[in-house]
């Protein structure tokens, strides 16, 4: 297949870029700065030569949008909303104008678009929004917000001939570095891996493996279209994410942190408390439904296989 991935450079993207490339699909990354052959010059905002690499190609994944590992300031906010909703724009309006269009877009979305909850999972059909959550910092809302606005943007793309899928992705787990998992490991591995506020808020997942193989999968099916839940079946509070963590990782010890000490180190970290504090209950509804089987389906198992495969690297 030819493969263009628009915002293709960060973590994700070089998860799907390594094992498609290893399979032998001509794959493209879009990006700000590019470098090397397969990487094409875009500002994420308006049409220019990059649409020509869309037009004849079978698949497009855009990722495109600003990093959510950050303060959540006005501005910083601003930008997460403006390079999703922009990227996303433009991606369609190169679609809509490509000679021969992909048969297949699937557009980064993100299982925060769900509600702060601990009762009950959220899925496709009887999960509930977030943003009117009773409690919870009012500036989450706004995560709510962008999340929406990026995918109603896909929505109103005019693609008739160009199934559309939305990705309702949890947290990528993934032995590279830079990414959450490299972070949550170095917090266990230095004993602070404890419970946060209590650790009863659910932490949602996809093991980096489930996730590219769970891609796939919804490019060859033909018969799903619209917001997927990419996560993995079986979420789970944050105390006992981080405690299975620490025992990959042979770690006894994991100190606990109260909400404000969770918000210093997250203004250290230059991160912001949502990322820890927000419940998100989130399952596979569609793709279980649709047959799809998670190789990591639980966290303890999982947790062991990433830490094996970063110690070997």
């Amino acid at each position: 297949m030819k493969i263009v991935i628009p915002g293709g450079t960060g973590q994700v993207g070089m998860l799907l870029d390594r094992a498609w490339t290893a399979e032998g699909h001509d794959v493209v990354l879009l990006t700000r700065s590019p470098k090397g052959p397969r990487q094409t010059h875009w500002d994420g905002r308006t049409l220019g030569d990059w649409a020509e690499r869309i037009d004849g190609c079978d698949v497009v994944v855009n990722l495109a949008g600003r990093s959510v590992s950050c303060r959540y300031t006005p501005s910083n906010l601003d930008a997460m909303m403006r390079s999703r909703v922009e990227s996303t724009r433009v991606v369609g309006e190169a679609v809509a104008r490509a000679a021969r269009p992909p048969r297949v877009w699937l557009q980064m979305s993100t299982a925060t678009i769900y509600a702060h909850r601990l009762d009950a999972a959220n899925d496709e059909h009887g999960g509930l929004i977030g943003g009117d959550e009773r409690g919870v910092p009012d500036y989450w809302a706004y995560s709510v917000e962008i999340a929406r606005n990026w995918e109603a943007e896909q929505e109103r793309a005019a693609t008739p001939h160009t199934r559309k899928v939305a990705l309702r992705s949890a947290m990528v787990m993934s032995p590279d570095r830079g990414g959450v998992f490299d972070v949550l490991s170095r917090l266990a591995r230095l004993g602070l891996g404890g419970p946060v506020a209590g650790g009863g808020q659910y932490v949602s997942w996809i093991h980096d493996r489930d996730f590219v193989e769970a891609v796939r999968f919804l490019i060859t099916r033909d018969d799903l279209a619209g917001a997927v839940n990419l996560a993995a079946p079986e979420p789970l509070p944050q105390r006992d994410l981080m405690r299975a963590l620490r025992s990959a990782w042979r770690m006894p010890v994991g100190l606990p942190a109260t909400e404000w000490m969770a918000e210093v180190g997250a203004f250290v970290m230059r991160s912001d408390t949502e990322l820890l504090l927000k419940s998100r209950r989130v399952t596979p509804g569609r793709l279980t439904a649709a047959g799809f089987t998670f190789a990591h389906p639980r966290w303890p198992a999982a947790a062991a296989d990433l830490v094996a495969r970063r110690r070997r690297a």
